[in-house]
């Protein structure tokens, strides 16, 4: 029987303990004396969420089916349990063995959101791991990351040994049997860095040097070795069939995840070109899965977990040229075992409602829309695909079928943005409003329409046309939002019309990690050694803290969020080759300016750069 690293008596005094004893169902256990290499993987949040990361879970499979390998989960433990590990000196520990994250060959944290940073200081400071690479031993594991944020890694390089860049399948093999070679040859842990450099999609930071110009932008990115290369190219799976790693058994978590179901991914990137999106160009070209090998993962998984949902997992799960199979194949097949389908990123068509119709309780649920912003010409702008026909249609089918609930999400401050764009998301809340009526005969109608109307705020992401882009102060947001609520008030339906908005302070900050350079990293660890943890939950964040650390660390935020770029200043993540050119990049920042609409990925090939992953739907394409 395993040795819990927690003491009864400490697990009784802590919320949710069951995020820290492990043995879930098909959790991987494995003697740590026949493995070469120990990875501790990790996602700076808690267990609910991290468990919920599809990315962490195939990696976690992927590693352990190799027989030198053991990877283990741990999670940022919640303040309740970081304070008594703080006062009682107990190391991080990983679920399955319980044994000190110390004592692993590599930590692995991914990077989902930039929010989630300060955590990321609070999984080596509880490790006993020093928070700054530079001051790391022989005797300390090596701290690499990956994930999305890693797309822009500066802001935490000085804290990272390394950073995988794009999808984990295609290198960490690579790197685990570089990591071997060095051991076996009595190399040190710099021998093994340098190593490593070479692997492609491998960025060790410390191996690069950055100078300034006087004005604050950079200077030159450059290596400091000549076998160093200059740009770190991303890794994809091309070979779906081939090289993606066929998820079977997802370890089953003990307490309610956010995603607490089945996951079958379908397809990976996107064909759409939504010009405020990383995701859907970071993970160009679109790869689809086979159709054949979905039913039978769908079947295998399902058996495996116990678990009653299955999720299809996709950027836009309308674009997957089979969905219509799956689907009908997945209620067909599952009838009996009353397994509830998930359907995200699908575009509410005569199709997507028809399916909705028979898989969820029409009279409980209610249909997302994201037209993202309130008039045609800033959809134009931000090349979002939708026209208000496209919206209102779809909205009129809904409630033809029965669905009188809708949620509408919106961004502020898109650049362009005129007041009349902002006031455009009340005016089109009100026509959805107005649809229900004239769509639903008065005896039909199940009480009144809601409209619910979220609003975020625009932060602009590295390799987006919009990366350039200025934000606005919190103050502007917030005078943003106040425009929506007032124009909602004046609205006829304005009764069935609900509104809130993101929390600006956050978006700010967001903002300022998202494009910041390896200065950030002074700003981050000042928060965190003042108190800042759990940034992305709002009883948690303390902006206050924050800036105090700007304000001691000298570093102006306005630098970062308020200022436009030039598309010939040198980026921080201009090192990286993320398969959409620069370029490409610049002509859809034009093309926004133009209010031009770019056709999406089947229609024609827009000469994005990522031509050469041979074997994605853009290869496909005709100019």
């Amino acid at each position: 029987m395993r040795k819990l690293a927690l003491r009864d008596e400490i697990l009784l005094q802590i919320d949710k303990a069951a995020r820290y004893i492990g043995g879930e169902v098909n959790a991987v256990m494995k003697n740590k004396n026949d493995v070469d290499i120990r990875f501790a993987m990790a996602f700076p949040d808690v267990y609910e969420i991290g468990m919920s990361n599809l990315g962490m879970m195939i990696l976690y499979d992927m590693f352990n089916k190799r027989d030198d390998v053991w990877c283990e989960r741990l999670f940022s433990p919640w303040t309740d349990l970081d304070k008594i590990m703080r006062e009682e000196h107990i190391p991080l520990f990983t679920l399955e063995s319980q044994d000190p994250v110390k004592e692993f060959d590599f930590l692995g944290i991914t990077l989902g959101y930039e929010m989630c940073y300060t955590n990321v200081l609070q999984l080596l400071d509880l490790s006993g791991i020093p928070l700054l690479a530079k001051e790391r031993t022989e005797d300390d594991p090596l701290v690499i990351g990956g994930g999305a944020c890693a797309y822009n890694p500066e802001p935490l390089a000085p804290f990272f040994d390394l950073f995988y860049i794009g999808e984990g399948e295609m290198v960490y093999g690579a790197l685990f049997d570089a990591y071997k070679a060095n051991q076996k040859a009595g190399g040190s842990r710099q021998d093994f860095l340098l190593k490593a450099a070479q692997i492609p999609g491998i960025y060790v930071p410390s191996l690069y040097k950055v100078t300034y110009k006087e004005d604050g932008t950079i200077e030159s990115f450059q290596p400091k070795y000549e076998n160093v290369p200059e740009k770190v190219e991303k890794q994809l799976v091309i070979d779906m069939d081939k090289d993606y790693n066929k998820l079977e058994a997802p370890v089953v978590p003990h307490i309610k995840a956010t995603q607490d179901r089945v996951t079958l991914e379908i397809q990976r990137g996107c064909i759409r070109g939504c010009r405020f999106c990383q995701a859907g160009m970071i993970y160009r070209p679109t790869r689809e899965r086979d159709i054949e090998t979905l039913k039978e993962s769908a079947r295998i998984m399902l058996q495996k977990t116990g678990h009653e949902e299955i999720s299809l997992s996709s950027l836009s799960s309308s674009d997957y040229s089979h969905l219509k199979e799956i689907v009908n194949f997945l209620i067909d097949e599952f009838r009996d075992e009353a397994v509830n389908i998930s359907l995200p990123s699908l575009r509410i068509d005569a199709f997507a409602l028809d399916v909705m119709s028979k898989v969820q309780d029409v009279k409980k649920s209610s249909l997302t829309f994201a037209p993202e912003a309130g008039s045609q010409r800033l959809r134009n702008v931000i090349n979002k695909g939708l026209t208000e026909e496209d919206i209102l249609h779809g909205a009129g089918e809904a409630f033809k079928g029965g669905w009188n609930q809708v949620k509408l999400y919106f961004m502020l401050g898109l650049p362009t943005e005129t007041e009349d764009d902002m006031k455009g998301i009340a005016h089109l809340a009100q026509k959805i409003a107005e649809t229900y009526y004239e769509v639903v005969p008065k005896e039909q109608r199940k009480g009144k329409v809601q409209i619910n109307v979220s609003t975020s705020f625009f932060v602009p992401k590295p390799f987006t046309p919009f990366q350039w882009a200025p934000m606005f102060r919190e103050e502007d947001f917030i005078e943003k939002a106040k425009v929506v609520k007032n124009e909602i008030r004046s609205q006829l339906n304005q009764r069935s019309i609900r509104y809130n908005w993101h929390e600006p302070d956050v978006t700010v900050l967001e903002g300022f990690l998202a494009r910041g350079d390896r200065r950030c990293a002074d700003v981050i660890l000042k928060a965190y050694e003042k108190g800042a943890l759990y940034d992305a939950w709002s009883e948690s964040f303390h902006y206050d803290i924050w800036k105090e650390a700007f304000r001691e660390t000298g570093v102006d935020i306005e630098f970062y969020t308020l200022r436009e770029r030039s598309t010939d200043e040198i980026l921080p993540w201009d090192f990286i080759d993320a398969g959409v050119t620069k370029k490409f990049l610049i002509h859809e920042w034009e093309q926004a300016k133009a209010e031009t609409v770019t056709p999406n990925c089947r229609q024609k090939c827009s000469g994005c750069g990522v031509l050469k992953y041979k074997g994605g739907v853009c290869c496909e394409s005709k100019n």
